[in-house]
């Protein structure tokens, strides 16, 4: 079972019935289920001129974040030995 959490809290019988109604919301909502929570505004899938759909600068970068752990794992090893 899972709870969407918002305006108007509703049970949902798997995650997939849940997400679906928590995009019709337009609004921030909780996913509580099985040990389980996430939050969010569900729904929102595009991305123009740098804004979401709601007027929020997206600024998530996937190219820096790929190998930044062993990077900076790298950096921390290096200062340990100087």
């Amino acid at each position: 079972m899972f709870l969407v959490l918002c305006k108007e809290d509703r049970e949902f019988a798997n995650l997939d019935l849940a997400m679906a109604y928590a995009k019709t919301l337009d609004e921030f909502v909780t996913i509580k289920g099985n040990g389980f929570e996430v939050v969010g505004r569900f729904g929102v899938d595009s991305i123009r001129n740098g804004l979401c759909p709601d007027g929020v600068k997206y600024d998530w970068n996937k190219a820096s974040r790929i190998g930044a752990p062993k990077r900076n794992e790298r950096v921390i090893k290096n200062e340990k030995d100087n």
